[in-house]
């Protein structure tokens, strides 16, 4: 990437210039060293405008039909006035690194609309489906004045879990017809959805879907409510006939007034972001030990001590920490 000013780029992603937007992003998801002095001022000047939205996590397995929910819950949202950014975090290649799933071309109507942004973003080597920079990513896009942010993630390993501790409000859809143990979904993940939705209520589906929807109403009966003041709906909805849209886009406007007012969110936001202080911390680190030559040269052979089974990981990792505490020391 050219030589920019981080300042002048704050200021055209403020004034809603889409193609600075994009810039901002792919600066911020730099993996080269030289670009992080630049992203770095670059985020110091648009987070003062950042945090004026809902963020909304969307999570299922596979196949629930994410994409085509958020298009219709984006179109809705937009045609109330708002205006909506899509980060859809898509499973990687493992040869080329790329997205494989492609979600801008899955929501053809919602990316030809001005009052929307759709940001795939490949998931790499991270584990789960939220990638390291998907929480600098949605406060670039708050900062260009976009209220509602919705961050689809891949509905495999880690990364619900990942998703509800950078959202407001996580979003659980399910597939009509089977339980919990069949949809590969976990109890952990039920407890931390503030809404289920049975997606694909429609034709031959339709009673599965309702009935599905009773038989998780009544489990959520017996888990403890990880909400104060919040008691989770569970609802159906057919985003190919775009029924049930607006009842789920209720539901989140009535969770975000009560939560605010009783505080919930601001004290979430709180703990999200000391969280994600000490994830980026950990990141650093690990970065300054990558790009330390002494480190790496001495990280091959522990490696290979590791492989062979000469010595322990923990033994080998307590050697690596300690040299660069001692050369830290030394260069200091």
């Amino acid at each position: 990437m050219n030589a920019i000013d981080p300042q002048q780029l704050a200021e055209q992603v403020r004034a809603g210039d889409r193609r600075a937007l994009a810039r901002a992003i792919t600066l911020v998801e730099s993996s080269r060293p030289r670009d992080r002095d630049q992203a770095n001022e670059l985020l110091t000047a648009l987070s003062p405008h950042a945090g004026n939205s809902i963020r909304i996590g969307i999570s299922g397995v596979p196949g629930v039909g994410k994409s085509t929910f958020i298009e219709c819950l984006g179109n809705h949202v937009i045609d109330r006035g708002h205006k909506v950014a899509v980060l859809a975090v898509d499973p990687s290649s493992a040869i080329s690194g790329g997205s494989i799933l492609g979600d801008k071309t899955r929501m053809e109507t919602l990316s030809r609309r001005l009052e929307a942004f759709i940001r795939p973003s490949p998931t790499g080597t991270m584990l789960g489906g939220v990638t390291r920079h998907t929480r600098e990513t949605m406060r670039i896009v708050e900062a260009a004045r976009f209220d509602v942010i919705l961050i689809e993630t891949v509905g495999v390993g880690q990364s619900e879990t990942d998703v509800a501790q950078m959202t407001d409000f996580f979003l659980l859809m399910l597939l009509p017809g089977g339980g919990d143990e069949l949809q590969g979904i976990k109890r952990g993940i039920v407890e931390l959805a503030d809404l289920i939705v049975v997606n694909k209520a429609d034709g031959d589906l339709a009673d599965a879907a309702r009935l599905s929807a009773a038989d998780y109403r009544g489990a959520l009966d017996f888990l403890h409510p990880h909400r104060p003041g919040w008691t989770v709906p569970v609802e159906t909805c057919s985003a190919l006939n775009n029924a049930g849209i607006d009842r789920t886009w209720k539901i989140i406007t009535d969770f975000r007034k009560t939560m605010t007012d009783n505080g919930v969110i601001q004290s979430a936001r709180a703990r999200q972001a000391r969280t994600w202080l000490w994830n980026e911390i950990s990141a650093t680190l690990l970065e300054s030990l990558h790009h330390n030559e002494a480190i790496r040269s001495r990280l091959t052979e522990l490696e290979r001590q590791v492989a062979d089974g000469r010595t322990s990981p923990r033994v080998a990792a307590r050697e690596i920490v300690s040299t660069f505490r001692h050369q830290d020391a030394s260069d200091s």
